[in-house]
């Protein structure tokens, strides 16, 4: 079906732009974002997706206040233009590509609402396209990129409103498009079959620059992929360059050592370590000051996961305390954690997320949640 954005010269298949090159029901295209401070304990996330294939958009905002996250979540019928980012009470808008973007959560009856503006402070950082396979099928096969930033605004709940500055709320986004499991469960063989998957990210603030890393490894430690970049960052958009990856350093290689909490799998301290293609080597340390779980923004969640068909618009709200999380919950493993960062003299904010199923003989973790004793 034809819309609007098909005046445009942007067409990447013989197909109008409402209707994907692949039609695979797991097809989805996502923002996603957070916002951390090392003040209040205030951390917050915001996802929108569109999964053209199984005709729903969704989106959700979660805020850390006082050590209690609250959650608005929505879902709605897709509509055809790709231009409409809104889902009920609320709507995204790309005010300048690749510089601004605002996120406005109008009053609702989750008593949860906001305004905030981000704004970048380094070129978008394109990571490596993700491919895996289960039974033999493709389940994910995804591009992405990651971009670092700053907010500014208001955010409203529990009764509280809270002013957003520049200097006190940076945050990271991503834009990720592709496939990956969404919506409702396969049938058939595998439909059922949940992976080891032991993953870490770290995207990290510094003064004059940023650092990202990130990996999945294999049950005993092995790199399955892995990334690091350290970006310029700039004190205005317009000193940022078009296109991603310029004087972005690509590293040559990255690792990590990560304590855990005794007997949870919860990180407590990490060592990221960076070498540069010239042999460069850079150790950033992560001690994490607060949390908040990835629940609130849709994954692993068994209702309002990523895709799910709720109809024409539906909304909900849900809060819960950070102190009363059972730390066993798989619905739980998905975390983001705000970190002091130091790499050399440099100190900085950043973010470590953590999920972790199934074995992962470094860390100690064993069986589905299992953790050993030592």
């Amino acid at each position: 079906m034809i819309s609007d954005f098909d005046d445009y010269p942007i067409h990447q298949t013989p197909e109008p732009v409402a209707q994907p090159g692949t039609t695979d029901f797991n097809f989805y295209d996502r923002y996603w974002f957070n916002g951390i401070s090392d003040q209040d304990g205030l951390v917050f996330g915001m996802t929108l997706g569109l999964y053209p294939n199984r005709r729903v958009m969704d989106a959700s905002f979660s805020v850390v206040i006082d050590g209690v996250q609250h959650s608005f979540h929505g879902s709605r019928l897709a509509p055809l233009a790709r231009n409409r980012t809104e889902v009920g009470p609320m709507r995204l808008e790309v005010v300048q590509p690749m510089k601004k973007l605002r996120a406005v959560l109008e009053p609702n009856e989750t008593g949860i609402s906001g305004d905030l503006t981000f704004t970048a402070r380094t070129a978008p950082i394109e990571e490596p396209r993700s491919l895996m396979r289960r039974q033999e099928r493709i389940v994910m096969d995804t591009s992405r990129f990651a971009q670092f930033g700053r907010w500014q605004g208001w955010i409203e709940a529990g009764g509280r409103r809270m002013l957003v500055e520049p200097k006190q709320v940076a945050g990271t986004r991503d834009r990720s498009w592709g496939i990956r499991p969404v919506g409702e469960r396969d049938a058939g063989i595998g439909a059922f079959f949940v992976p080891q998957v032991f993953w870490l990210w770290a995207p990290v603030h510094f003064e004059g620059f940023c650092t990202h890393y990130g990996a999945f490894e294999d049950e005993e430690g092995r790199q399955t992929q892995a990334s690091g970049y350290i970006a310029p960052a700039y004190e205005t958009t317009g000193e940022i360059p078009e296109g991603s990856g310029i004087a972005v350093k690509e590293m040559a290689s990255v690792s990590q050592k990560t304590q855990w909490e005794p007997g949870k799998r919860l990180a407590r301290h990490s060592e990221i370590a960076m070498v540069e293609k010239d042999g460069t080597r850079h150790l950033i340390t992560l001690e994490p000051l607060h949390r908040i779980y990835q629940l609130g923004v849709g994954y692993l969640h068994p209702e309002w996961g990523h895709g799910m068909w709720k109809g024409d618009l539906k909304i909900a709200g849900e809060t819960w305390r950070i102190a009363d999380v059972d730390p066993a919950d798989y619905r739980l493993q998905h975390i983001q954690h705000v970190c002091r960062a130091r790499m050399g003299d440099q100190v900085g904010l950043g973010t470590l997320e953590q999920l972790s199923f199934g074995a992962h003989q470094p860390s100690g973790f064993t069986g589905f949640l299992e953790v050993s004793g030592r």
